[in-house]
């Protein structure tokens, strides 16, 4: 019998409006040290699959329809609240997707990890303060924290994205669990730290015959890591099978989509950027911030930014790529003067930026504009669609109350958004859509450049795919020049002419994209491009294997 059998399960929330089909009669089953990979789409179901076997639904608007969930023999669905505190204590735990929402940022990484012990329900395992405490600190050695004596007792500010998620694993595992599920854990995270994440975690499978199932949209992802894959649309199963089937023997026309939206190669479009016309030069640029956390003087100056120089073509895409933490998104930022600069020039159009006041920088920001990361957050929750839109054409100028209908009609044309979502909110799109809007509020003003932050980092393959071809076509029919931030190389490769990679605070490399990727020179691109997941499980698993 295997670990996990799900049959028939069927999750509906009951709305105001209607009732939406969120799980609709889906089956599924996980043996001991086995991988199930479910993939598809933001909505496809995925997560509250998995969320409603251990009870984690909000009732309501949640409620549980129909079928089967069982544990070890034992109906996950109809156990009461104890014997389900029980399952989460000790055989079934998960690795949330954004580590920094689940930690307590008002408690320390090991009180944190520790609690499960301290408190555990089951007298027989629960342990005292100071066995806990060195138990915490085995594992975060065991998933590759540094100094974990030390970093114990940190916060989950005073950690990277990728060794937040490490702790998650570490906090996943103290229990020693049978089943772990993994809710899209490298999502956000750089294409190095993801793949030591990946193999950390296969590693603790294997040494531990954990059982995973691993949701994710990054069908690349799951090439190297899956025994077995489910595709899940729209709260139904399209396709199932074990891996090589999937990817290389697929009948769905939904999986073969999601395969076809991976980005590969490069670009269609040709090169217009202009060698003898520079629009944006930056000489021996520096962003120094102060780490009040440290005492000393001598040590305690971040140089996020320390001596770059480059220049930007007019009618380039220049990829700006490296891990988090290297400075990219600081560096876009200081060009914009979103964030104080120390030392060195920017020069826009002949004219130079730095120093410049507030208000005198008022008629560069209608030519520079920047398309930030996360659209959720950079987006005015109480401003609807129209109102964003109409907001930077009124501010500069650009419209009167009697064009401005038909302008902001215009842009939500441009960008693939339909006339009656006008009075919608932010909250009431999806991920895509949002970053639409974002789209289309930068290039509102007729800009010039556009600094692009990570624009697709979070996105669906498929929505990442139509953002990307929705930036290449606004690039051609508005003559925009573009600095274009991004961890992921398959994704930089794609969109760029140009690639400059970027780390600890410098330029470390740069080139043609194609002869980059074909002839890297430092052994940190190197390092970059033979992490980039690929989505063909034969040669994914031999790229884990090698690493």
């Amino acid at each position: 019998m295997a670990l996990l059998e799900v049959e028939g399960l069927k999750v509906y929330f009951h709305t105001r409006n209607d009732v939406v089909k969120a799980v609709d009669d889906v089956s599924f089953s996980v043996d001991c040290g086995e991988t199930l990979a479910i993939v598809g789409e933001s909505g496809s179901g995925k997560s509250v699959t998995c969320y409603s076997l251990l009870d984690l639904l909000p009732k309501p608007p949640a409620r549980i329809e129909g079928g089967t969930a069982l544990f070890n023999g034992e109906d996950l669905l109809t156990c009461n609240a104890d014997r389900m505190r029980h399952f989460r204590g000790n055989d079934i735990a998960v690795i949330f997707q954004d580590p920094m929402t689940s930690l307590n940022p008002f408690i320390s990484i090991g009180e944190q990890l520790i609690e499960p012990l301290i408190y555990h329900p089951d007298p027989a395992r629960k342990q005292s303060r100071e066995t806990a405490r060195k138990r915490a600190i085995e594992l975060l050695d065991e998933v590759g924290i540094i100094d974990p004596y030390t970093r114990v007792d940190c916060y989950p500010h005073e950690f990277s994205g990728g060794m937040r998620q490490r702790v998650m694993i570490a906090m996943a595992l103290i229990n020693e669990p049978r089943l772990l599920i993994c809710d899209e854990p490298t999502t956000a995270l750089d294409v190095t730290i993801q793949a030591q994440i990946l193999a950390l975690i296969k590693k603790l499978q294997e040494s531990r015959d954990v059982a995973v199932i691993f949701i994710s949209h990054d069908l690349g992802v799951v090439a190297g890591i899956a025994d077995k894959v489910l595709v899940m649309c729209e709260g139904t199963i399209r396709e199932a099978g074990d891996t090589d089937k999937i990817f290389y023997h697929s009948q769905n026309d939904y999986t073969q989509k999601l395969l076809a939206a991976i980005p590969e190669g490069a670009k269609q479009l040709p090169n217009r950027a202009q060698p003898d016309n520079i629009l944006v030069e930056v000489t021996n640029l520096k962003t120094h911030f102060t780490d009040y956390n440290k005492p000393s003087r001598q040590d305690n100056v971040i140089k996020a930014v320390d001596g770059v120089s480059l220049s930007i073509q007019r009618g380039e895409i220049l990829g700006l790529v490296g891990e988090s933490g290297s400075g990219k998104s600081t560096l876009g930022r200081s060009i914009l003067q979103l964030a104080p600069t120390t030392a060195g020039q920017v020069t826009f159009d002949g004219t130079s930026l730095t120093g410049l006041s507030a208000k005198q920088l008022v008629p560069w920001r209608r030519k520079m504009q920047m398309i930030f990361q996360d659209p959720y957050a950079s987006l005015n929750p109480r401003m609807t669609v129209y109102q964003t839109l109409a907001e930077p054409l009124l501010y500069h100028g650009l419209a009167n109350r009697k064009t401005i209908d038909q302008q902001v009609r215009q842009l939500m044309d441009d960008v693939g958004l339909v006339h009656s979502q006008l009075r919608k909110y932010p909250h009431e799109f999806s991920g895509g859509q949002r970053q639409r809007i974002a789209i289309g509020r930068a290039i509102a003003t007729k800009p010039e450049l556009i600094i692009a932050d990570e624009p697709v980092s979070a996105l669906d393959v498929t929505i990442q795919a139509q953002i990307l071809d929705l930036i290449l076509d606004l690039v051609e029919r508005h003559n925009l020049t573009m600095l274009f931030i991004s961890h992921d190389l398959s994704v930089v490769r794609y969109i760029s002419d140009r690639v400059m990679v970027m780390n600890r605070g410098v330029i470390i490399e740069q080139g043609v994209t194609e002869e980059l990727w074909a002839n890297p020179q430092q052994a940190y691109t190197q390092q970059l491009l033979r992490a980039i997941p690929i989505a063909d499980p034969k040669l994914e698993r031999s790229r884990l294997a090698s690493m």
